[in-house]
């Protein structure tokens, strides 16, 4: 997919990789979500464009293993455990410092948003970096530091699955909070821009079920760069 705007940054991917979740079960949907094709592209595949446009190595963390012909693929440590198993299978398996995790199911996020998450992570060496959106923290993207790995599969085998959660679990462990950054200010300051122009709130869609594809292909038709 051709995506205008805000060029790859090679220096986002210096410490970090970047991974598409894509182990959900699809149950609203009826059919997985990373095959469902908008603007006749694989959510997958637009998740993946997304990670490379910001300089990112791309992979897909879970789901079908008909998906490693799109990208390479790690397996979740333990089928059905949620998303959260695919985070620690997706971190066991790099050898940098930092993971950018992306859900499979986020077709309108910017790649700019992706590097700037970056930037703030390593400038400000944070365990964990999301964003909010209308003063409600978002799950993903998200930025985890590798040394965290211990955390969340702890909280993964206590049967805690909830990403956040975890999330803040693993920052608390680093003695500091999560780190929440307002997307709205970043857009004011100029910092990130949407290559089709759409209003920040409307990145976050997340299509789970078919009336959220129409959404989300009305988004992209209704605003041009």
């Amino acid at each position: 997919m051709n995506r205008p705007g805000v060029g790859p940054v090679p220096e986002a991917g210096r410490d970090a990789a970047g991974f598409v979740l894509a182990g959900g079960r699809s149950s609203r949907m009826g059919t997985d979500k990373a095959l469902v094709s908008l603007a006749g592209e694989p959510l997958v595949a637009i998740g993946l464009g997304i990670l490379r446009e910001a300089g990112l190595t791309a992979s897909v963390a879970g789901g079908d293993p008909g998906l490693s012909m799109f990208a390479p693929q790690v397996a979740d440590r333990q089928a059905g455990l949620g998303p959260l198993s695919g985070i620690c299978a997706a971190l066991a398996s790099t050898s940098v410092r930092r993971a950018v995790f992306l859900s499979v199911d986020q077709p309108l996020l910017p790649a700019s948003l992706l590097v700037w998450l970056v930037r703030h992570a390593r400038i400000t060496e944070r365990a964990v970096t999301v964003v909010s959106v209308n003063g409600f923290a978002q799950t993903f993207p998200a930025v985890v530091e590798r040394a965290v790995l211990p955390v969340l599969e702890g909280e993964l085998q206590a049967g805690r699955g909830g990403c956040f959660s975890a999330f803040r679990a693993a920052a608390e462990s680093f003695e500091q909070p999560v780190a929440v950054v307002p997307v709205e200010v970043l857009v004011q300051c100029g910092q990130i821009a949407h290559p089709r122009g759409l209003p920040a709130a409307r990145w976050f869609l997340n299509v789970n079920t078919a009336e959220d594809l129409w959404r989300a292909e009305v988004h992209r038709q209704s605003f041009i760069a």
